[in-house]
């Protein structure tokens, strides 16, 4: 298979996706762009690379070398870079949030339609080993049908203040780090109906120059009757990693149930009248690679490989650009629920853009 040429935008947190692609024999690094000469500077050195080095978005796009373009740009930035991408006929792969707003969806999903080009939503937290083996014991069978799914991500995210974007208007928590919970319930859950929250703004939030929330509680329904929970809080400190994980994600089901904790690297479940714990300790040096474990680089190796392959095979890597839409309105449906008080239908946002027919 002929190695895929990556190019990436933004390399603060396109970190991990660098060292995804100089790891992989599926990809060869051929482009970094950034506003930033020194972090440029920094990456090359990083990742012994000697390839295009530039500033200029449009120069990258420019590169015949360039098949598929990585985005980790901030967050409202998103839709314009995916926009251009696609316009310069480049495959995408785009970090969460897909969107921080329903607003473009319509033109970019109309724009990825007619280029013929893929668009893979980076939900990392599918390709990690306690979640993916979650869900291949989930689809085994083995848990019997699913009854309620609980989703969280706790984190002390600080140190991202120091980002001068995160204290503006258009940054917001919800987006950026809710979509990890909210991504995993509708991956189990995808035909969510409406959704009630609550969101209020810490005092370490409010003290850090913080314009919109940053704690988190909500509950979810589906058209089939089932319930969730997504929570989250990200400007306070967490609970010690050996009585809780920061992430986790647990099923109960009518022949068991079975929780994946993200950070420790830990798989439990109970069904069948066993139980046991599965760790995948030995894979730490994958998934952790630098920064402690602040840079999960080994879910962007597994989830630009498996976009590779779909490319090879023709197929659609998952989650796709109308999957990501459509997680995008369950986040702006949260989102308003928290203003009104009230709950909030994502098939009514979704028919107010014109995309009613993403939901079957």
């Amino acid at each position: 298979m002929k190695k895929l040429g990556l190019g990436v935008l933004g390399l603060g947190e396109g970190r991990s996706i660098i060292s995804a692609g100089v790891h992989s024999p599926l990809w060869e690094v051929v482009s970094l762009c950034d506003l930033s000469e020194e972090l440029r500077k920094a990456r090359c050195i990083e990742f012994g690379l000697n390839c295009q080095s530039t500033d200029s978005y449009d120069a990258l796009l420019a590169n015949p070398a360039v098949d598929v373009v990585g985005i980790y740009t901030p967050d409202q930035l998103h839709a314009e870079h995916v926009i251009r991408a696609l316009r310069a006929g480049k495959h995408v792969i785009c970090t969460k949030p897909f969107l921080d707003q329903l607003a473009p969806a319509a033109e970019l999903l109309k724009l990825q339609q007619q280029s013929g080009r893929q668009v893979m939503v980076g939900q990392s937290s599918r390709f990690f080993a306690p979640l993916a083996r979650q869900r291949e014991h989930f689809l085994s069978g083995a848990l019997g049908k699913l009854s309620t799914v609980e989703a969280y991500y706790h984190a002390d995210h600080r140190w991202f203040m120091k980002k001068g974007w995160a204290k503006l208007g258009s940054f917001k928590w919800l987006y950026g780090c809710i979509s990890h919970p909210g991504d995993l319930v509708r991956w189990y859950m995808p035909d969510v109906e409406e959704v009630f929250g609550y969101a209020s703004l810490s005092e370490n939030g409010a003290g850090l120059g913080l314009a919109h929330p940053d704690t988190f509680h909500f509950v979810l329904k589906s058209s089939r009757g089932m319930t969730a929970r997504v929570s989250g809080s990200y400007s306070t400190p967490v609970v010690p990693i050996q009585r809780d994980s920061n992430m986790s994600c647990i099923l109960r089901c009518t022949e068991g149930a079975s929780q994946a904790d993200y950070y420790d690297l830990r798989y439990a479940w109970k069904a069948g009248g066993k139980s046991c714990v599965e760790t995948f300790e030995d894979q730490d040096e994958h998934y952790f690679r630098f920064g402690g474990h602040s840079h999960h680089a080994g879910e962007y190796q597994n989830y630009i490989e498996h976009f590779a392959r779909c490319i090879q095979k023709g197929e659609t890597p998952l989650p796709d650009a109308a999957e990501g839409v459509v997680t995008v309105a369950m986040m702006q449906a949260m989102e308003e629920s928290c203003q009104s008080g009230l709950p909030v239908r994502p098939r009514t946002l979704l028919e107010r853009h014109g995309l009613g027919h993403l939901l079957v």
